[in-house]
């Protein structure tokens, strides 16, 4: 028969890097994990409707809630001592929001549960409890938690998936062209077509007077050093 795995949060980073992970004790029976992109509309004159222009991904979002019950959880495997009551281990994660000393910031967490690996941040935590003993500690909980992803700085820098234009280029007006359009078709932007206007060998004094059969020079956008931009 196989072993139940049980599900666990590490901290990654800070003053409680290297402690024990928090295990869960009751898996939970669901999660949602989602992913969005980030979009801009950016009205353009003379067109009927916005362009629409990829801004970022946004960070992955997973989901769940997890269920505490003193009366029907299992000693945690491995730990030490008695096993913590409900509302010490809903303490336990709830601090996990809390600003960590040494990085003045809430802690980057790990949670693994079988095959699934997400680095994140607590974005959102709520409590529920369902069940008290006598005195009114409470006995069973329900948590709601939401991580949102974590990837540093380093690792985003390995793989920034950015593109743009690398190399000067001749473009013909179409009739259904504007220097605008032109601009959100080679660089993503439209706001950016006075690079266009000022590109050596553009003589354009009005660029609402441009129209179908022009030509434009389209030069490749620099960084910030001057240098081109590659693919």
């Amino acid at each position: 028969m196989a072993t139940l795995e049980k599900a666990v949060i590490e901290v990654l980073a800070g003053s409680r890097a290297g402690q024990p992970p928090i295990a869960v004790l009751f898996n939970p029976t669901e999660y949602t994990r989602e992913r969005s992109n980030a979009y801009k509309a950016t009205a353009v004159p003379g067109l009927s409707s916005p362009l629409i222009q990829f801004v970022n991904g946004e960070a992955d979002v997973l989901s769940m809630e997890l269920f505490l019950d003193d009366y029907t959880d299992v000693d945690q495997p491995g730990a030490r001592g008695p096993k913590k009551p409900v509302n010490e281990r809903v303490k336990d994660i709830a601090a996990l929001l809390d600003i960590d000393r040494d990085l003045h910031a809430p802690s980057p967490v790990r949670f693994l549960w079988g095959p699934l690996r997400f680095d994140a941040v607590i974005e959102k935590l709520s409590q529920k409890f369902t069940l008290f003993r006598p005195d009114g500690t409470p006995a069973r909980a329900t948590l709601s938690v939401t991580f949102k992803e974590y990837l540093p700085l380093a690792r985003q820098l390995r793989d920034p998936r950015r593109e743009s234009a690398d190399k000067s280029k001749r473009r013909q007006l179409t009739a259904s062209e504007d220097i605008w359009l032109l601009a959100s078709v080679e660089y993503g932007d439209p706001a950016l077509w006075r690079t266009i206007v000022d590109a050596p060998g553009n003589d354009i004094d009005d660029p609402w007077r441009l129209g179908p059969g022009d030509w434009l020079i389209v030069p490749p956008l620099e960084n910030g050093n001057g240098s081109s931009n590659t693919v």
